[in-house]
């Protein structure tokens, strides 16, 4: 009997640890569109360290302003994982081509990244997808305020092309691949 309330125990305590890193510090989204090929491939699982930029908390349907824990600077390339703004149920990766106080030029247009110091109420930053087919990014989206901005992806798991059977279809050059 104290062996199964021990190994009970430590499943427990093991369960509630891996639900804190997953919630708070690591999380794996599916890539689901073609937006960031030939980098990403569809059927992937990436991992996004939540930390990378701070973690963040409170926003718009919390009860605290948004904020950032142990804020870190957003660099050019980096490969940022953030909520659409127009469907925050939709997750996005895309690589971060402009930075607040940037100028882009974008059909023609100069435009340039709000920031803090522009009088905006967040840092805004424009994001890119690689492909051109399936553009789902700053160009139709605008910019994209840090508040949505989930964290940086760093590895792809595992892949698996979702068309094929469950049993097949496993990509094996695409197992632990850093980015």
């Amino acid at each position: 009997m104290k062996k199964t309330v021990r190994f009970l125990l430590a499943f427990l305590t093991a369960f509630a640890l891996m639900m804190v890193v997953r919630v708070v510090g690591i999380t794996i989204y599916t890539i689901n569109g073609t937006s960031l090929e030939p980098s990403f491939q569809a059927g992937d699982r990436v991992m996004v360290n939540r930390w990378s930029y701070g973690l963040r908390v409170g926003g718009k349907d919390s009860f605290f302003d948004y904020g950032r824990i142990a804020r870190q600077s957003i660099e050019k390339g980096d490969l940022i994982a953030f909520e659409n703004p127009q469907n925050s149920e939709q997750i996005l990766i895309c690589r971060c081509t402009g930075l607040p106080g940037d100028s882009i030029i974008h059909e023609g247009q100069k435009l340039i990244v709000p920031s803090l110091k522009d009088c905006a109420d967040t840092d805004y930053y424009w994001l890119e997808s690689i492909s051109p087919d399936d553009k789902v990014d700053s160009h139709v989206l605008g910019f994209i305020a840090e508040e949505h901005i989930i964290g940086r992806a760093f590895m792809v798991v595992y892949s698996r092309n979702p068309s094929e059977p469950l049993w097949r279809g496993w990509r094996m050059d695409r197992l632990i691949l850093p980015l």
